[in-house]
């Protein structure tokens, strides 16, 4: 036991320093775990460290999956090595005891206590030393044969409640959600099952397989394309088969995003659509692979960051669906004029008006639409297809035909009832500003009216709403903008004429969003 200390205090890179004015790991947190252990133990670090002095070392390296170090002490040399307990069983000839004694290697009772270890959640490591010639020369791989094992230790890094909650509602929204660990298999299907993770339609510690880097190797890309969507959790994987798990999932249509801390985890990061680094215990090659660095270590954060994003892309096709048939309807309005060979019921510098006026008045406070519940229960949207569906072009069409029939309905009506072509165009903007004003309430949602949104949950709406109708007045009545504009002030009675648009204008658009949902 003592021995299985010293070797996780000694073959060790972390370091506690004060950090922001308390205790913490500098370095990869397992090996802070394994020196907090040896202190705890009776260890002194700084007394063992100079006592058994580092004079060479083998960096940990995911093709051999352990670390060595060489020490020199009073003359003669020791090596201890750390790493997977597969691994490090392989180096080893015979084992040392609770009381110091050397005895035969019994594998069969190590790999039990690993496996009872690992079923908990815990990662386990295995130690082993050995000593050489104080004359030999520095270590290499083939030094590292013919070791004493001394010890497993195994720890645990239990998942935060918020990542389990984090990884349900990513799961919930159709986002799959994969482990790729470099633990033993039974260590990953402990944490897997912890966390709730799902592959298809099993859970992971009832009828869901876990995958061993081992298997992934047997398997060609063609095997691995079909396997990969099911399983959600791999252990024991190496940085290769990490790219080729990003590549296969790739190659099955998902947007794939890959979190990573290490040297190793860049080429995965870089092949992924998303590749997220650690802020924290990432390192700068990580960092620099990927697309964005998670600043605080949070699954949680990743589950927030795309239900934000999906809020944004909801709102951004909301102003598109609501800005789309006012180009519309001017474009019909002008070209049913010519077709007819009628006067023009908008001239350029009134379309200028509408189109300034409505985008920075109306269609800009879309931006501050909150997310519409259950924004996270719905499908990840197919990146392949157009952000225009059939019903934002149907939404589109009918609302751009009724611009056209009332806008130049009532300036026809109003030529026909004896009033000034500037009075009529008048009437024909107040249409288009008034019914845009009246369909910004329909467009806050595809599927509900804004009374089941809650008038004031956005209030923004409501203040440009009012600003535009205050400007509205300004642009009919000012005496300057009559003559900058080529409008006439108009009466009570055209006012509940071009209000009475809007109001049918949104009250069929409602209409069909019941049809459109119900289908």
């Amino acid at each position: 036991m003592r021995e299985c200390m010293r070797a996780g205090l000694l073959c060790n890179d972390a370091k506690i320093k004060q950090i922001e004015g308390r205790p913490g790991v500098e370095g990869d947190p397992t090996e802070g775990a394994l020196i907090v252990s040896a202190v705890k133990f009776g260890f002194n670090g700084e007394n063992e460290h100079g006592t058994f002095k580092r004079i060479d070392e083998l960096p940990f390296e995911s093709e051999w999956q352990y670390m060595a170090t060489l020490h020199e002490l009073d003359g003669s040399r020791v090596v201890y090595l750390k790493g997977a307990v597969e691994k490090i069983l392989d180096c080893c000839r015979d084992s040392m005891n609770a009381s110091g004694e050397i005895e035969a290697l019994d594998m069969e009772r190590i790999v039990d206590s690993q496996h009872k270890m690992a079923s908990n959640g815990l990662r386990v490591l295995a130690f082993a030393h050995k000593e050489l010639p104080a004359d030999g020369e520095l270590i290499r791989h083939n030094a590292c044969m013919g070791m004493t094992f001394v010890g497993l230790q195994g720890m645990i890094d239990p998942p935060r409640e918020e990542a389990k909650a984090a990884i349900a509602a990513c799961q919930h929204a159709g986002v799959k959600v994969k482990m790729i660990t470099g633990d033993h298999a039974l260590t990953a299907e402990a944490i897997g099952f912890r966390l709730g993770l799902r592959g298809g339609d099993c859970v992971i510690g009832d009828d869901c397989p876990v995958m061993t880097g081992s298997e992934i190797g047997e398997l060609s890309d063609r095997e691995l394309i079909d396997k990969v969507r099911g399983i959600p959790v791999f252990a024991r994987v190496s940085p290769e088969q990490k790219l080729r798990l990003v590549m296969a999932l790739q190659k099955n249509g998902e947007v794939c995003a890959m979190t990573g801390d290490g040297v190793n985890d860049a080429p995965a990061l870089k092949q992924a659509d998303i590749g997220v680094a650690m802020g924290i215990t990432g390192t700068e090659v990580a960092k620099d692979a990927a697309d964005m660095v998670l600043t605080d270590d949070n699954f949680a954060t990743i589950e927030a960051a795309v239900e934000e994003g999906r809020g944004v892309f909801a709102n951004l096709v909301k102003f598109i669906a609501w800005t789309l048939p006012t180009n519309a309807g001017e474009g019909l309005v002008i070209l049913a004029a010519i077709l007819f060979g009628v006067t023009l019921p908008i001239i350029p510098v009134q379309i200028l008006w509408i189109n300034m006026t409505t985008a920075a008045c109306l269609g800009m406070m879309l931006a501050f639409e909150p997310k519409e519940s259950g924004i996270m229960e719905r499908p990840p949207r197919d990146p392949t297809k157009p952000i225009l569906d059939k019903v934002i072009l149907r939404r589109v069409g009918i609302v751009s035909g009724l611009l056209l029939v009332c806008a130049f309905g009532l300036f026809k009506w109003e030529l026909m009832n004896g009033a000034s072509v500037e009075k009529a165009r008048t009437m024909a903007v107040n249409v288009f500003v008034v019914i845009e004003a009246f369909y910004l309430f329909n467009a806050r949602s595809f599927t509900r009216s804004p009374f089941e949104l809650g008038l004031t949950t956005n209030s923004w709406v409501l203040f440009g709403f009012a600003t535009m109708m205050v400007l509205q007045l300004f642009f009919t009545y000012a005496p300057v903008m009559n003559r900058l504009f080529a409008t006439a002030p108009v009466n009570l009675l055209d006012w509940v004429k071009v209000i009475v648009c809007g109001i049918v204008v949104y009250f069929i658009i409602e209409f069909d969003k019941k049809r459109s949902s119900s289908d």
